[in-house]
């Protein structure tokens, strides 16, 4: 858990360097490997966020962290994407020796409020069908480290579910919440999701995060109603 905290803070510092440990920093313009992507058991894994380090450590991000750390346990970083549009990670994702389906980690280089169109492109390439896709995303609704796992729905406001929606056309895929919680007072709400976590939530943070990466693999490997039931308490 130490060496864990210790990457997880170094990836809050410097995103762009901080992979997985034993993993080798790879260039941006290097593309993935297509061997084997458009294998029938897909999934694809988005981490919903803004692109570039001075939007690493804000609430709206979590969801790049969350991918972070399947990456971390996948023991691989992210690559450039032949699209030019997204950064992936591919690979197995579950218990050594299991027969653990594909999995297809990725981030958008796009804004938030723009992240749907390089996410429709991933679908088209990988084959995915709408429930194969896991959204990974901050939400207002839920109190800071808790989380819910839910598919379908509308955005709630949320520009990256609205973008992926409406690129989609659909909003019937997987959603793992991360709880940021409301603003307090009168701050504004774009101000407070665009803002960095609180030194209180900072030190917690790796525990949502550890979870909703849990909450990922369990709704993989066992399903939606086995997964809420573990963690939509």
């Amino acid at each position: 858990m130490i060496g864990r905290l210790r990457w997880f803070l170094g990836r809050l510092i410097s995103p762009a360097r901080a992979l997985a440990p034993g993993s080798t920093a790879v260039p941006d313009a290097e593309e993935t490997s297509v061997s084997d992507a458009n294998s029938a058991d897909v999934w694809l894994v988005v981490g919903l966020g803004n692109p570039g380090p001075s939007y690493a450590g804000h609430r709206h991000n979590v969801g790049h962290l969350v991918v972070d750390e399947l990456a971390r346990r996948m023991g691989s970083g992210f690559r450039a994407h032949k699209s030019g549009r997204a950064e992936v990670v591919e690979g197995r994702l579950g218990a050594p020796g299991t027969a653990a389906p594909r999995v297809v980690l990725a981030k958008s280089r796009s804004y938030m409020n723009e992240s749907g169109g390089p996410i429709k492109a991933l679908v088209t390439f990988y084959k995915v069908p709408a429930e194969r896709i896991v959204a990974i995303h901050d939400e207002l609704d839920i109190d800071f480290g808790t989380l819910r796992v839910k598919k379908g729905g509308g955005d709630n406001g949320h520009n990256g579910l609205k973008s992926m929606r409406s690129s989609l056309g659909t909003g019937d895929f997987h959603r793992v919440r991360a709880g940021i919680g409301r603003p307090p007072g009168r701050q504004d709400v774009a101000d407070f999701v665009l803002s960095n976590y609180s030194a209180k939530e900072r030190k917690e943070l790796p525990f949502q995060v550890d979870t909703a990466a849990d909450a990922v693999e369990s709704l993989i490997a066992d399903g939606l109603e086995k997964t809420q039931q573990r963690f939509n308490s």
